[in-house]
């Protein structure tokens, strides 16, 4: 048996080289967008597995490390992410495990997953149901000393302005005026008749899809709820956009648009209201943005916990 058949051959590692002149601490040092499985738990006490972008760091806080042992990371992830749902606690060990495997290199460690999850959602009148795709990020960040975990996700939904609103009603009042002067008999089948036509509905308010991105961070001993907080949020909104949808199911859609215009502001405190009493939620960051149909730009409302060096950021 050869020596090199007896024993494995050493390769070079560049990394430990020093130099001088590029010596000095890094912020962060990783790997973006690697592709992994990942297991999510839901609401239902199953879990399903999804497709996501992971980015893993970690600092470099020797100054004279030339680099860190990005192997490390992604043999890491790989381990965790392969064994169990991803919880805040999973992702503690996941992240002292970076820490541990960099201990001589770095202070500070983080991971961030980007996934769709897929939940089922029933139509608004009919039988029938669909599935809804919501973008979601998990984060968590840990130092020596610390840990924090956070959630976030985008719900889209439909915002009927009641400005506008308001300015279509009195179009409709002018026509009724016209086409009903005053002093002439009102019959009630032609009204229903007129409310039922063109002619009489002459105007109606501009609606638009919009975005809800929520951000929220766990308190202490928290784990996530990713369909509760989604659920929280479009009930609040009362308007998520729909997945099946038969004639019956759009009547009732539109009927909810006319129960709750709302302008970006008012999406904003209807969102706040439904998470500001959730023991597990530490902070937010709530971002109402409306597409505008009428405007070429977003109409954006901002909603935080207000908790200071929270999230602050438009």
């Amino acid at each position: 048996m050869s020596p090199s058949q007896s024993s494995p051959r050493a390769l070079p590692d560049v990394a430990l080289e020093l130099h001088a002149d590029r010596a000095g601490p890094l912020d962060a040092v990783g790997m973006q967008a690697i592709e992994m499985p990942v297991l999510i738990a839901g609401d239902d006490g199953y879990a399903q597995r999804a497709s996501a972008r992971v980015d893993a760091f970690v600092d470099l806080a020797d100054a004279q490390a030339r680099g860190i042992h990005m192997s490390r990371l992604y043999v890491h992830l790989d381990r965790h992410l392969s064994a169990e749902p991803v919880s805040p606690a999973s992702l503690r060990r996941l992240l002292r495990d970076f820490l541990e495997s960099h201990a001589d290199l770095s202070t500070r460690a983080k991971v961030c997953i980007r996934f769709d999850h897929l939940v089922r959602r029933a139509a608004l009148a009919s039988a029938h149901t669909g599935w809804r795709a919501y973008a979601v990020e998990i984060a968590a960040r840990m130092t020596r000393e610390r840990f924090e975990a956070e959630v976030a996700f985008d719900v889209q939904y439909s915002s009927t302005c009641p400005a506008s609103a308001a300015l279509a009603r009195q179009l409709i009042q002018e026509r009724f005026s016209t086409d009903f002067p005053a002093g002439a008999t009102l019959d009630r089948g032609d009204i229903i008749a007129w409310l039922g036509s063109s002619d009489g509905i002459v105007a109606t308010p501009h609606s638009q899809r919009s975005t809800a991105s929520v951000r929220l961070r766990l308190a202490d001993g928290a784990t996530f709820a990713i369909e509760a907080w989604i659920d929280a949020v479009e009930h609040a909104l009362q308007t998520p956009v729909q997945t099946a949808v038969k004639r019956e199911d759009e009547q009732a859609f539109a009927l909810a648009n006319g129960q709750n215009l709302m302008f970006c502001e008012d999406a904003a405190r209807r969102m706040r209201r439904a998470l500001d009493a959730d023991a597990r939620i530490a902070d937010f960051h709530i971002r109402a943005a409306h597409h505008e149909s009428l405007h070429p730009h977003d109409a954006v409302a901002v909603a935080t916990k207000g908790i200071p060096d929270g999230f602050a950021e438009a």
